[in-house]
Formats: C-alpha cells, sequence, structure tokens
C-alpha cells in the first residue's frame, strides 16, 4: 500500500496533467467555478479514465480523498 502523502501535485500527475505550481493555478482558474449541482467526477473536462480515478478515490476514501476533495474546494471558489 502507498503511505506517501499526496500533493496537488501529484494528483495532477496522476491524472496525466501537467502538475507544476503555475499549470495547478491556471487549470483552476480555467475550470473554476465549478457549478455546486456537479460532483467534481462528473465535470465535463475529465476524461473517462480521469473521471473513474476521481470517483473511485472518494468512494474508497482513499489515501487520494483528502487531496480530491481540495482540488474540488479550490474549484468550488
Amino acid at each position: 500500500m502507498d503511505t506517501s502523502q499526496h500533493s496537488l501535485g501529484t494528483l495532477f500527475e496522476q491524472l496525466g496533467l501537467p502538475s507544476g505550481q503555475g499549470d495547478i493555478e491556471r487549470f483552476i482558474a480555467r475550470y473554476a467555478p465549478l457549478p455546486s449541482d456537479i460532483a467534481l467526477q462528473d465535470a465535463p473536462f475529465w476524461s473517462a479514465s480521469q473521471s473513474h480515478f476521481l470517483e473511485e478515490g472518494l468512494e474508497e476514501d482513499s489515501d487520494w480523498a483528502e487531496v480530491i476533495d481540495e482540488l474540488d474546494a479550490l474549484l468550488r471558489h
């Protein structure tokens, strides 16, 4: 089991996205605010595999869940 601490950068890497601080800030600026009636994993900008990873991470309360929640909060503002 992977017990390392995950960050937004490692989450973006896992999703196959550019993961530098500026890349993450641009992503959030581009897609925020995410409407409250759309679950993070259902947002239209994810690929099917990205959506599945996010959904699974939240449903299973995996070690990714905390950073997925962090991304969700950032996209809501």
